[in-house]
């Protein structure tokens, strides 16, 4: 089949999109981004004015999907949000990307949008998102969500890889991700089958891990695959740390997972319970390290001050015990047994104890 030519009769009333977005920048964008983009393009084009709430009528969106659209461009530096001084939108200038350089675009802007607008300054993050609150869906909304073609492909997907039909709970946390996260189905794709992959099928953690990349603003698979690798990184300094090498199971990703995410831990802190671990023993050393860092979080530890407090507290219980147990072993303790005593009394943490406990689990 022969070449074609695309073009219309009448060639006034145009929008202009460059190629450079095209190529570079709309591979990475989900559907209400672009066509966001799309419509600012043409208005700027027409010069006419526009605001969040006409753009989210014209498109059925909730204005905070707008507003979220408009700070994706902007970390992209594609557009430029201007506030006056009680914090309201005043302009959108768009950058010129035929002036781009070479890694990033120019601060060179095209004509400003006419602000016709009121939009939250970003404070907001600071109180829970209301976008983040799953509403209460109607009938009528999980129908309609059912009824896309696209929608429908991905529910399917989504009962393969977790071996079992959706309820309509969990199809309502799916219209969740779409409605109010702004996920794509690409992308609600990807995060479950993550999910999967690390042995989570409870929609539960799918929706907080949901929530969290919703935080951090991925909005694209490629995104969410960069920030697993930053994840993968911190988990392969707990290994070495550790003393272990390959690849990390998936008992040994939850464990750092948790002093991670659940405890809050920085790496010095982790880096502290793996380092007395190893010197303690050469077996069972992630459960080992989590009994560690367990009785820190219980103790309300937050830095190396207060693990060194703790140290000192210890040794001065040790000072206290040392009289009793020196009267124990004039009663009739053997050297072994006070040896072990002793050895207990050092460490704090007794591996004999928590090794007879790992293996009756």
């Amino acid at each position: 089949m022969g070449c074609f030519k695309i073009y219309q009769e009448n060639r006034t009333d145009v929008t202009v999109v460059s190629n450079i977005f095209i190529d570079k920048y709309m591979k990475d964008a989900n559907d209400a981004q672009l066509k966001i983009y799309l419509y600012l393009l043409r208005t700027m084009s027409a010069g006419l004015p526009t605001s969040i709430s006409d753009i989210a009528d014209q498109f059925n969106y909730t204005e905070k999907d707008v507003a979220r659209a408009l700070r994706y461009w902007e970390k992209t530096h594609l557009l430029a949000l201007e506030y006056d001084d009680q914090k309201n939108l005043s302009g959108i200038q768009l950058a010129d990307l035929s002036k781009k350089s070479g890694k990033d675009v120019s601060s060179e802007k095209e004509n400003s949008l006419a602000p016709v607008v009121s939009l939250h300054s970003g404070k907001e993050d600071a109180a829970p998102r209301p976008q983040y609150i799953k509403p209460a869906y109607t009938l009528d909304q999980l129908k309609e969500f059912k009824s896309k073609e696209e929608t429908s492909q991905l529910l399917f997907v989504a009962e393969q890889y977790l071996g079992k039909p959706l309820s309509p709970a969990e199809i309502t946390t799916l219209l969740f991700f779409s409605d109010r996260l702004g996920f794509s189905e690409d992308l609600i794709d990807y995060l479950i089958q993550y999910c999967v992959d690390k042995g989570k099928k409870d929609f539960r953690y799918i929706e907080k891990v949901a929530l969290s990349w919703a935080e951090e603003g991925i909005t694209t698979p490629k995104q969410a695959a960069k920030l697993a690798v930053r994840y993968d990184k911190t988990i392969y300094a707990v290994m070495k740390a550790l003393g272990k090498s390959g690849t990390p199971t998936r008992t040994e990703a939850a464990f750092a997972s948790r002093w991670i995410k659940e405890y809050g831990f920085t790496q010095d802190i982790i880096e502290e319970a793996c380092r007395r671990t190893v010197m303690a023993t050469d077996k069972h050393r992630f459960e080992y390290a989590d009994s560690i860092l367990t009785s820190w979080y219980g103790k309300k530890v937050h830095n190396k001050a207060d693990i060194k407090a703790l140290d000192d507290a210890y040794a001065q219980r040790r000072l206290t015990a040392l009289p009793q147990t020196a009267s124990a072993r004039g009663q009739g303790m053997s050297t072994s047994q006070f040896n072990s005593f002793n050895q207990f009394m050092h460490t704090e943490y007794d591996f004999e104890e928590l090794e007879k406990e790992i293996l009756s689990n």
